[in-house]
């Protein structure tokens, strides 16, 4: 038997809670929300307040906030899930804006090593570009990932086979699971952006769906609680299981 497998719990449970918002895309505060990601932001924090510390810098990841939202604008209907530690109140959300009422749910699901479940993301996939080093900025920029191809090499570098350790040699933190990388369906989204307070961002987006087969549940719970690859505070990186 691999040693790393020896020690690795064959099940863990992972207990969240989903709030499932439907809204009119007609709406001005939904309007202004799906054309400025830090409106976005803040509309989903604003199920959250008084939970911590107002101005608290991680007040998002203390609470386990995640989000993903989709929009059919034939239908003018924004739906948006937001994935938390605490229950959420949507009260701060005017009436009119929702075309039904908040459905909040707890979720309560244990994975265990060899189950198959389908899974859905929309991520932020991106790529180190070298840079002039400077005092300041050792590091290279991150810009995204543009193409199908590249989005799925992004994906199957995360991938975890049976036996192998959670982080890879070259620091890439794995997601528990693996996948059949041909069974993958890639779709690339539009960028969404902001330029609030002269501080523009600009964030690529994919949308990945396929089956995972669970390998190390453990560490598959800590990415689904704490979300996968970067832009988490503007509904990337929450992966949906099924």
């Amino acid at each position: 038997m691999n040693s790393a497998n020896s020690t690795r719990a064959s099940t863990a449970r992972f207990v969240t809670t989903h709030s499932v918002l439907l809204l009119d895309a007609r709406h001005p505060l939904v309007a202004k929300s799906l054309v400025d990601a830090q409106e976005m932001h803040r509309t989903v924090m604003s199920g959250f307040r008084g939970w911590v510390q107002d101005g608290d810098a991680d007040a998002r990841s203390q609470m386990g906030v995640l989000s993903t939202w989709s929009v059919d604008l034939k239908a003018a209907a924004l739906v948006l899930v937001v994935q938390s530690r605490v229950p959420g109140d949507w009260s701060r959300i005017p009436r009119a804006a929702f075309t039904t009422a908040p459905d909040v749910i707890t979720v309560d699901r244990t994975f265990k090593a060899g189950e198959v479940v389908g899974f859905r993301t929309v991520v932020n996939p991106t790529r180190s570009r070298p840079g002039r080093p400077t005092a300041e900025k050792a590091r290279g920029t991150r810009s995204a990932h543009t193409t199908p191809e590249h989005v799925k090499r992004w994906f199957v570098r995360r991938l975890q086979g049976d036996g192998e350790p959670p982080t890879a040699e070259d620091g890439v933190v794995r997601i528990g699971a693996t996948a059949d990388a041909d069974a993958l369906d890639i779709r690339m989204l539009p960028t969404v952006s902001s330029g609030h307070r002269g501080k523009p961002v600009r964030i690529g987006r994919a949308e990945i769906r396929g089956s995972l087969t669970v390998t190390d549940p453990k560490t598959l719970v800590g990415v689904l609680a704490g979300g996968l690859g970067h832009a988490r505070a503007y509904s990337c990186g929450l992966v949906l299981t099924r």
